[in-house]
């Protein structure tokens, strides 16, 4: 047998064992612990067995009593799943897992992922802290020192990879949901879509963001849209209202207060907090820390917006 031919023989030997993928990534059964979980509808799952072996998935922890990020993450994936659509559930899989297993019973994560609209093919899971801890360890989002029961104090970071190739990599939930879904449903997938090669001096010029913009495109774009020239997707924001000419509709000084303090103003039950709580579903604004300045940079920039779209 000539030496091609032979080298050929070996190859597709080594493509046809079973398991052979498994053992060429360290991030396998032996890496991962079997976390039996139960999802939001009450069906009893091991996290590598059944969760992520051989799939592509994003996984990211919560709990549905966190006011601060958990929400902001909650609707940026909302948005992934959207742009994904139908291959959500069957070529990516999305899992979001609460740290708060006490109170997050799966009847609580069901109302929760209702409460966002979300569509099928997005588990939320719970099962035992310590097993949860565990887990997150393995996954490298447990603050040692600092996640020490005090759920707001958490990692924020997702994870997104493909268990069969070994390709994991952290992301951040105010990552643009384009970049995300492309990592998704195509870099992890070891799949490209082609594109005719063009010259960087044929590129436009990009204007720098102002800070208040960039607030506006990494906190509050994940819930809100601005106008219809806002262009990322028609449909992906139904989680809040359009804000589009809002600091024409209210006070200065009272959206100031609403961007740094939206909980203590539900606490407090405005009447125009109230009525947009009641609106959208019971979905309670995040209290991100913003500061003064960032309030006032914001509302610069939607003023700004306000005078371009709606002169």
């Amino acid at each position: 047998m000539g030496v091609i031919a032979r080298c050929l023989l070996l190859c597709w030997l080594c493509s046809s064992l079973p398991g052979l993928a498994e053992e060429a990534t360290p991030w396998g059964a032996q890496y991962f612990p079997n976390t039996e979980l139960i999802d939001h509808n009450g069906e009893h799952l091991r996290f590598f067995d059944d969760l992520i072996k051989d799939k592509v998935v994003v996984i990211n922890f919560i709990f549905t009593g966190c006011g601060d990020s958990c929400p902001l993450e909650t609707a940026r994936l909302r948005q992934v799943q959207q742009l994904l659509g139908e291959r959500v559930g069957r070529e990516v899989f999305f899992y979001s897992i609460s740290i708060d297993p006490l109170s997050d019973t799966p009847e609580v994560l069901k109302a929760y992922a209702a409460k966002f609209k979300v569509a099928p093919g997005w588990r939320f899971l719970t099962g035992d802290k310590g097993q949860i801890d565990a887990l997150r360890r393995s996954l490298g989002l447990f603050i040692e020192g600092v996640d020490n029961g005090r759920s707001r104090d958490h990692n924020l970071s997702l994870i997104v990879g493909n268990q069969a190739t070994g390709r994991w990599m952290k992301a951040s939930p105010f990552e643009n949901p384009w970049i995300l879904a492309d990592q998704l449903a195509n870099s992890l997938q070891n799949w490209k879509q082609p594109s005719s090669e063009q010259s960087y001096a044929d590129a436009p010029q990009i204007r720098p963001p102002s800070s208040g913009e960039e607030l506006f495109r990494t906190r509050c774009a994940a819930c809100h849209s601005l106008g219809p020239e806002d262009g990322q997707a028609t449909g992906l924001r139904a989680v809040g209202p359009d804000l589009l000419g809002v600091t024409r509709r209210r006070e200065q000084r009272w959206l100031s207060r609403w961007i740094r303090e939206p909980d203590r103003m539900l606490a407090e039950q405005d009447p125009q907090v109230m009525a947009l709580y009641r609106q959208y579903n019971g979905v309670a604004m995040p209290n991100l820390r913003l500061n003064e300045a960032d309030a006032q940079a914001l509302l610069a920039f939607l003023e700004q917006e306000a005078e371009r779209q709606q002169p």
